[in-house]
């Protein structure tokens, strides 16, 4: 007959300001085993953890049921003191009473017998419930961080600096990410390129980095600490050992006319190409796409005016399983497509052009060496309109594709843009239309009035509703002035659009292989907003950047290095914990159907012959599951699928479920 305790917490007003605390305490102190039902008010501080050691000495519990806040918060600790006063920790149960009651409930008498009910609940299954021990998993001293931009570099170097190995994928040919096409960085005005060229060349010059360039992650297997992953480097037809990036092949290729997407296709680039000057790894990559020779066997100039013999024609993709301990997802974002957005005629001119292409004309190495010129005639615009929050904070749902949330960076950039504009080009009159101006960051404020009261760029609040090409080459921009409650007409030259940020198109396919949760905007979900902020809810996967929501440069770079301290944490451990909660498997009742086998998403199932006594003392031979326990992670995916009823999982088994149902039904 176990022996359970109860402990009720208040939660300051959390729980108590909906349910009555004492009455839970009495009225789960009635059930069957429980020999001591109290309530505190911080249960989880120091003195409400001591109640609980001494009850459970003082009472010889072999149970505890704690009725408090969601086990994601506080079942370690929980356990961490069962554990402490002798009894074992998986003999702890955490009824979430505030987010599944208090929270949920504004009636007192409702929000109490719900407590009430998942009290007993949790009771019923105490009553079930066997010691369990962990096991233990070596940990693979080896990192990967997926995508290579200024938040993928920056966790790697500092794992790479506390001495550990680590890789990075990026799907581009060269690492660097967006932070390459851009030309200036707020609120400083520092060339982007001159503080992120450094990084780059110190990933390419640190003995401890690996980078798969061209490359990308096409399968995640394994657990915490032991992750099987598969890399797929793709064929460049360039010989990466031999290939000095002297660039003779890109100029002599006859092909010329493929659309830069460096540049976003606002120039042309040759078939083969360097994408630019500073490109780390500095190799060529023929397009397959554009190339003569491999799509007809027809050219071959990049081969004969190669003297170091890198061009290879024949070069296949490469696959490549490799064993990581952690991995950092820093797949980073997009501008989202605003092609649908036909009332600023971005499909309708040349001079309607997005921010990042507007990054682009002002970049010295970009298409017009840094000159701004329109890109329908190549002339000096006088008048430009910058229009703000282009599919941000767009009313759900969107038929264009707009996203709901702001995204964070569009205010600053567009100052930025506007104030070194009027900088260099004092004759160009600049308006910016915007719904509000969100400068949060530090320095951002007095940034954006530089913009206003020392470059004289003209803030206007209010809406684009249509932008309309005119007849002599110029733009109609209809707009309201809100604030002084007038329709205004300005015929611009070039038009600049401030397009909303979406996560990496790669982010969903990656989410499904690591198991990681995302959430409607497909952006990783972080195990908790305030806690945990860069951890995943699950175990070994990290998050670095923009793939977890929109962000600048400096809280890139901190969420980068902090990811890196949470892998650095992990990989300082020879050994992890294993969850002793695992999936286990009745041969008597298994048919060797595989149905958990093919479920299993961590390979932890495996199938063996064994000898069964069959009739008349016959001995029969029957495939039956094995359940590598080292490798489950306890997700019970086997469990649900399993047809005989065979599998069941330790510390969530079939008839603990069935007994926590039963105990809210009665």
């Amino acid at each position: 007959m176990q022996r359970i305790g109860v402990f009720v917490c208040h939660c300051g007003t959390n729980i108590a300001g909906t349910v009555d605390v004492k009455a839970v305490a009495e009225a789960l102190g009635k059930e069957a085993g429980v020999v001591v039902s109290t309530e505190y008010q911080y249960m989880c501080s120091q003195a409400g953890q001591e109640l609980i050691k001494n009850a459970i000495k003082e009472h010889n519990l072999t149970g505890l049921v704690v009725c408090s806040c969601s086990p994601r918060m506080h079942e370690a600790t929980f356990r961490k003191t069962a554990e402490a006063a002798g009894l074992n920790s998986y003999m702890v149960e955490i009824a979430n009473i505030r987010e599944q009651c208090s929270w949920i409930h504004k009636d007192m008498p409702e929000g109490t017998e719900k407590a009430i009910i998942i009290g007993r609940a949790a009771i019923a299954k105490v009553h079930l419930n066997a010691p369990l021990k962990p096991g233990e998993s070596p940990v693979v001293k080896r990192a990967l961080v997926i995508g290579g931009g200024i938040a993928g570099m920056q966790t790697a170097l500092d794992i790479a600096d506390a001495g550990f190995e680590v890789d990075i994928v990026e799907t581009k040919p060269t690492i660097g990410g967006k932070m390459t096409q851009i030309d200036k960085t707020f609120p400083t005005l520092d060339c982007a390129a001159c503080i992120l060229t450094p990084k780059m060349v110190d990933c390419a010059q640190n003995e401890k980095i690996n980078i798969y360039s061209y490359s990308e992650v096409t399968a995640v297997k394994g657990f915490v600490g032991n992750f099987n992953v598969t890399i797929k480097k793709k064929a460049r037809f360039v010989d990466e050992t031999k290939c000095t990036g002297c660039g003779i092949c890109t100029e002599k290729c006859p092909q010329k006319k493929v659309p830069n997407e460096f540049n976003l296709g606002m120039n042309n680039r040759s078939a083969i190409y360097i994408p630019f000057a500073q490109a780390v790894p500095k190799v060529a990559t023929i397009d397959p796409n554009a190339c003569m020779m491999l799509k007809t066997g027809k050219c071959g100039v990049c081969s004969k005016v190669c003297g170091a013999g890198a061009i290879d024609y024949k070069q296949q993709d490469q696959f490549i399983e490799r064993q990581y301990g952690a991995i950092v997802a820093a797949t980073g974002f997009n501008p989202i497509n605003i092609e649908k957005y036909d009332e600023f005629a971005y499909s309708q001119s040349k001079d309607v052009i997005t921010s990042l292409e507007f990054e682009r004309l002002t970049n010295a190495a970009g298409p017009t060496a840094g000159t701004l010129l329109r890109p329908s005639d190549g002339k000096h615009p006088h008048t430009i309109v910058f229009v703000q929050c282009v599919g941000s904070r767009e009313s759900a749902p969107c038929t264009k594709g707009g996203k709901e949330y702001c995204s964070k960076i569009c205010c600053m950039y567009t100052a930025k843009h506007a104030m070194l504009t009027r900088e260099k080009y004092p004759d160009t009159e600049v308006y910016v239309f915007y719904i509000d101006v969100r400068t949060p960051g530090k320095n951002f404020d007095e940034f954006y009035r530089r913009a206003v009261e020392q470059y004289g760029v003209h803030y206007v609040k209010g809406m684009v509703g249509k932008v309309t090409p005119q007849a002599d080459g110029t733009l109609d921009v209809q707009a309201s002035d809100l604030l002084d409650n007038k329709q205004l007409h300005i015929n611009a030259d070039l038009v600049v659009l401030a397009a909303a940020i979406e996560p990496d198109k790669s982010a969903r396919g990656l989410a499904t292989m690591l198991t990681a949760s995302m959430d409607t905007n497909d952006f990783f979900t972080e195990a908790h907003p305030k806690l945990r902020p860069v951890e995943s809810p699950t175990a070994g996967i990290f998050l670095s950047g923009a793939c977890q929501g929109p962000k600048d440069i400096p809280e890139t770079v901190a969420q980068a290095s902090a990811a890196a301290a949470k892998v650095l944490g992990l990989l300082a451990k020879d050994k992890l914990t294993c969850n002793p909660c695992v999936a286990s498997s009745d041969e008597n009742l298994c048919n060797g159907c595989s149905s958990c086998e093919k479920v299993c998403p961590y390979g932890a199932i495996t199938y063996e012959e064994k000898e069964f006594r069959g009739p008349n003392r016959t001995t029969l031979l029957r495939r039956v599951a094995s359940v590598n326990a080292a490798v489950c992670q306890g997700c019970g995916a086997c469990t649900v699928a399993c047809p005989s009823g065979a599998m069941d999982l330790k510390g969530f088994s079939n008839r603990q479920i069935m007994a926590e149902v039963d105990a809210i039904c009665k």
